[in-house]
């Protein structure tokens, strides 16, 4: 990994993790299987229609979820490295890791607010990703209040 590292960015050694118990409650689907084939931002009006499939026992979970026109999707970015503290993105200036939006993070969460397209069992269809195909879904939470 060392060997990857752009002209200016920094790494450390983060030592040990702790547990933070956390657990996939399911999978996002989308068409990239490259981080370089990931747009820099999802884009919920025209961006490509991704499924979000949600583990048993967490299904009934989504009771209500319908009434949503946007939802805030919390994920692990399974592929990032975690060592950068400063980075330099593609034609940017070299930037902590806090002031961007980069996979590349000491916890690799991504949170995307995305736009339900439709509900079918235990399957989201959503626009606005821009992360991997099968990412771990960490969380589902409304972005806004329900529609009347």
């Amino acid at each position: 990994m060392a060997s990857d590292i752009r002209p200016g960015e920094v790494r450390v050694e983060a030592g040990a993790a702790g547990d933070a118990g956390l657990r996939f409650i399911g999978t996002i689907r989308t068409p990239w299987s490259r981080r370089a084939d990931c747009p820099r931002s999802g884009d919920p009006e025209g961006g490509p229609v991704c499924r979000v499939e949600v583990f048993e026992p967490w299904v009934a979970a989504l009771e209500g979820v319908e009434r949503h026109d946007w939802l805030l999707l919390l994920y692990w970015m399974h592929e990032a490295r975690r060592d950068l503290v400063l980075q330099r993105p593609r034609g940017g200036d070299i930037t902590g890791t806090f002031a961007l939006r980069s996979p590349v993070r000491p916890n690799p969460i991504a949170a995307s607010r995305v736009r339900l397209v439709r509900v079918e069992g235990p399957r989201l269809f959503v626009r606005g990703l821009d992360c991997l195909d099968s990412t771990p879904l960490l969380d589902i939470k409304p972005d806004r209040p329900p529609r009347a």
